[in-house]
């Protein structure tokens, strides 16, 4: 609901489905506008005109552990799709900073094309070289980030994986000072390891 009102949109409808042992997805309907302009041609409801009108956003949560190791992970899966003026990059930062996630992919593209006044087709109307442009420095700072870009097709990609690795951030109901040497160095070659496989989308040997 704050990205809705962040990027200047209008919630229309809102699903919720959680699944059972665990994960949850939602689905938010919205709109730039609560109803069809004045000068709309065709005589439709207005719920249907939003409905197909600014697109949509969607979570999908998925929480999982290794049964062996005792690492567990949480992926939650955001899209933020719009058309018209309202662009999702207005609320990176706000993703970004609500989350506080070791890894992250993010994926920006423009498709389709609009018209200018002139019949012109504009397939971007805005200057973007990286998503990076658009991530505020302290975040900037937080990260180890690799692009991925494919200019001629209006598609941005970058990775990012957390720079500074904190072993308290990752245990529950216990403190690495509690833990001896032997085990903090074991657990914390498994996350790593874990951190690693997730930002370059592949098994890899244990490296440490």
């Amino acid at each position: 609901e704050n990205v809705t009102q962040i990027i200047g949109a209008n919630i229309l409808n809102i699903a919720v489905q959680d699944y059972d042992p665990q994960g949850a997805s939602v689905t938010i309907l919205i709109c730039e506008e609560s109803e069809p302009p004045a000068h709309h041609p065709y005589n439709l409801n207005p719920s249907v005109v939003g409905h197909l009108d600014k697109s949509h956003i969607t979570v999908h949560t998925y929480p999982e552990y290794h049964p062996d190791n005792g690492v567990c992970t949480f992926r939650a899966d955001i899209d933020v799709s719009t058309c018209g003026e309202i662009s999702p990059l207005m609320a990176l930062n706000y993703l970004i900073d609500s989350f506080d996630s070791d890894i992250m992919t993010i994926d920006y593209r423009v498709r389709g094309f609009t018209r200018d006044i002139r019949g012109n087709k504009l397939f971007i109307d805005h200057d973007i070289t990286s998503i990076q442009n658009y991530i505020e420095q302290e975040f900037l700072n937080v990260y180890q980030m690799i692009d991925v870009n494919v200019y001629q097709e209006n598609t941005f990609h970058t990775k990012c994986k957390v720079r500074n690795f904190e072993l308290d951030n990752y245990l529950f109901n216990l403190k690495a000072e509690n833990l001896n040497e032997k085990d903090r160095k074991k657990i914390t070659n498994r996350l790593k390891n874990e951190i690693d496989e997730i930002f370059y989308g592949r098994n890899l040997p244990t490296l440490y």
